[in-house]
């Protein structure tokens, strides 16, 4: 072994060292190996900087934007929706739904992403069924994880993985080159989940369902809070209305809210309604006031009353929000009205309820602020948002827990739908390279304005990107020092050269064995190059190896540690370390098992 060959061992094991602490971020060690590699001599500095300009790191950041696409648009809130639907109480049934849809979103969007919009779905399940979360949570984690076997995109390990086998003058996987391995792996775990695993987390018996403190309150509390009178309903409109006869309405206690028409591109854009404005034919309004008044309007053939605020709330709470806010005892808006106060910067922004010393304010238009006044202010929501962050004039009490079911763009929803199938036909059928056509996905996310060039920036998590460019040039760096040859060697030592499933095996198991103290990425990055010289020394197609090391790097079920989608079920599921060990650990075997048996039928020696 060459002293350079023993420097970059020495500083793989650093790196695992550093990471498995948990006390030094990522990011920051992949930086150190960059520099260890030049400081040491082992690289030049563009060899070791040349993971920044990774075509990995581009489609990861793609990818990024194309999963925030996905959330800001709804398409992701839809599926947990069908899940509340379908579900129902049973919970073999909503196992099912919610490994089998984790799976599948995650497939094209962040796995970590699924997590996190999963997790609050499945406590509310748990609190409305009175089941235990415990045997929800970490079954659909591990879905969410094995997302990474079902396509190209899923997860940066199979990035990684496809880039090694071009780097080394082989064929890229093909966006669902594994997908059959990756369906029987999920089926399999989740009979494994049906039959033993959940048997091992939490009570098998329905608890008593109990009413759950909330970090917010609703919507129609706070409407109560401000003592605000009358019914809350939203109309079809089914011709003109003039505004005369809308004054009309007002002057008998109605109060118009908001407004939605469709705009020019035929999506439905919302507004508060202001004097003036007249309604027409497909407009859909949303009104307040005494219901006998309501009654008398839902009974005219030019407006259909389609139900009672709650009912389809949702229609509106993606666009229009309230606050409850206090005016700071030193605000500049002090000796204003609400009107004024609120419409600094033109916002559009009103006010629906004024309390004063705890007291409903009747004349909430004609009243001067004063410090310690409270207004329910209704708008949208980035309005709203900007609103509270100028902390010198109002400071945030509440919002409404719809805030975090609202989704800023659900206009899009169509939208994003139509490019997420485009990037994977595109994929799928080879038409562009897969790099080109998440890159495409990306600029049309904003082009067709599911979010803004500043959201989608904002989405692109830059230690996530650091961490893949910083540990790519460790592969090159055992590629030049000769230390990938030595554990080639050592392994054909261990296995033998006879039997490639042996050699599959001990890949997987050595890619597992690495995930427990790197990241998947990392551990990828690392071994891949070492399965593609094993195949060439053992005169075998790579492709089977390779796939034991992308499978392997997804299998991350033995710790709570080892990648975010497991970390983040721990505290809502209450789980323990041993939880993780009496599921992960046979999970890791049998999913080694079905790799190594299964990859040479879909990917021939």
């Amino acid at each position: 072994m060459t002293s350079d060959a023993a420097f970059v061992f020495v500083l793989i094991g650093v790196a695992a060292v550093l990471m498995a602490s948990n006390r030094v971020r990522y990011d920051l060690v992949a930086l150190m190996v960059v520099l260890a590699l030049v400081l040491g001599n082992v690289l030049t500095v563009g060899q070791a900087l040349s993971g920044f300009g990774s075509s990995v790191v581009i489609l990861v950041a793609c990818l990024l934007v194309v999963g925030e696409m996905l959330q800001r648009t709804g398409v992701a809130r839809s599926v947990g929706d069908l899940i509340l639907k379908r579900g129902g109480s049973n919970e073999t049934r909503l196992m099912i739904l919610l490994m089998v849809s984790a799976g599948f979103l995650g497939s094209v969007m962040s796995s970590t992403a699924v997590v996190a919009i999963f997790i609050p779905i499945v406590l509310r399940i748990a609190a409305e069924t009175g089941l235990d979360k415990s045997r929800l949570l970490l079954p659909m984690s591990y879905a969410a994880l094995i997302s990474g076997m079902l396509t190209l995109i899923a997860t940066t390990p199979n990035l990684v993985v496809s880039d090694e086998l071009v780097a080394q003058g082989y064929q890229a996987l093909g966006f669902f080159s594994f997908f059959p391995l990756g369906v029987i792996i999920l089926a399999a775990t989740i009979a494994y989940m049906l039959l033993w695993g959940r048997h091992l987390l939490g009570s098998r018996e329905p608890v008593k369902t109990t009413r759950r403190k909330r970090p917010a309150r609703a919507a129609a509390e706070l409407w109560t809070t401000y003592q605000i009178g009358g019914e809350v309903y939203d109309y079809w409109i089914g011709g003109p209305v003039s505004i005369d006869e809308i004054r009309e309405f007002r002057a008998k206690g109605v109060n118009f809210v908001a407004r939605r028409r469709r705009d020019r591109n035929r999506e439905r854009e919302t507004v508060l309604f202001r004097d003036g404005m007249e309604l027409r034919r497909d407009d859909l309004v949303l009104v307040n006031g005494p219901q006998e008044v309501l009654d008398d309007i839902a009974a005219r053939p030019d407006f259909t009353r389609r139900s009672a605020l709650g009912v389809r709330a949702e229609d509106w709470q993606d666009s229009l929000g309230i606050a409850d806010v206090m005016v700071h005892p030193e605000a500049t808006v002090i000796g204003e009205k609400p009107e004024e106060a609120l419409s600094h910067d033109a916002r559009e922004l009103d006010a629906l309820g004024f309390l004063r010393g705890g007291e409903p304010v009747d004349d909430v238009e004609g009243t001067q602020l004063k410090a310690g006044d409270r207004l329910l202010v209704l708008g949208p929501w980035d309005e709203l948002d900007t609103l509270v962050e100028q902390r010198d004039d109002f400071v945030l009490l509440a919002y409404p827990k719809e805030r975090q079911d609202a989704v800023p763009n659900l206009p899009k929803y169509g939208v994003a739908v139509g490019i997420l199938g485009a990037m994977v036909v595109l994929s799928a059928l080879n038409l562009v390279p897969v790099t080109v056509a998440v890159l495409l996905a990306a600029l049309a996310a904003i082009l067709f304005r599911t979010m803004s060039a500043e959201d989608a920036y904002a989405s692109i998590n830059l230690p996530t990107l650091v961490l893949i460019a910083g540990m790519l040039p460790l592969a090159n760096a055992l590629e030049v020092t000769g230390g990938s040859g030595l554990i080639v060697g050592f392994l054909l030592d261990v296995v033998g050269e006879a039997n490639p499933s042996v050699m599959a095996g001990a890949l997987f198991l050595l890619t597992a064995l690495l995930g427990l103290v790197l990241s998947n990425t990392a551990s990828a990055v690392l071994v891949a190059p070492i399965a593609i010289t094993a195949a060439e020394t053992m005169q075998v197609s790579p492709y089977p190896f390779a796939i034991s090391v992308l499978i392997a790097a997804s299998a991350a079920f033995s710790t709570p540690v080892s990648t975010p989608v497991v970390t983040l079920v721990v505290t809502p599921g209450g789980y323990a370390f041993s939880d993780f060990l009496k599921l992960g650990v046979p999970l890791t075997i049998l999913t080694g098992i079905i790799t190594v048996l299964t990859a040479p039928l879909f990917f021939p020696y």
